[in-house]
């Protein structure tokens, strides 16, 4: 699919949908081929159907190597709060006919996944400030 016709599909989510901003689901894309290039690099399997668990995995790595300390920044920024997010972004996806499912896949594959500050802020917090989510200054 051509940049412009995934431009297409995104304009058309976001006119019923517009939680997410359409930075969202180009990042979504992108993290669905790096998490399949990894998976296919571990695997030597040609065609590797992606889990909600898997997809969370390579959305959390992908995130952390391209954008680091400013993932959760970014992630605030297009509105995606938690996992189950992410899950609602690739449902949209699979609605609109770009991405597949199986009979067993589901939004609720992405619920629960992984707590956001722990993830993309515990990384890159120095030690002193890891000690556990009740020293937070939020």
């Amino acid at each position: 699919m051509s940049d412009k016709d995934f431009t297409d599909v995104v304009n058309s989510i976001r006119k019923q949908d517009s939680r997410f901003d359409k930075g969202a689901y180009y990042f979504i894309r992108q993290a669905l081929d790096h998490t399949l290039k990894h998976i296919k690099e571990d695997q030597s399997g040609n065609n590797h159907h992606v889990s909600g668990k898997e997809l969370l995995e390579g959305i959390k790595e992908y995130a952390l190597d391209q954008y680091g300390p400013m993932t959760k920044t970014l992630l605030d920024a297009w509105n995606i709060k938690r996992c189950r997010d992410f899950g609602d972004i690739v449902f949209h996806l699979v609605d609109a006919g770009v991405l597949g499912k199986t009979e067993n896949d589901s939004p609720e594959d992405f619920a629960g996944g992984y707590n956001f500050r722990e993830a993309f802020e515990s990384p890159f917090l120095p030690p002193s400030k890891k000690e556990g989510p009740d020293h937070s200054h939020n």
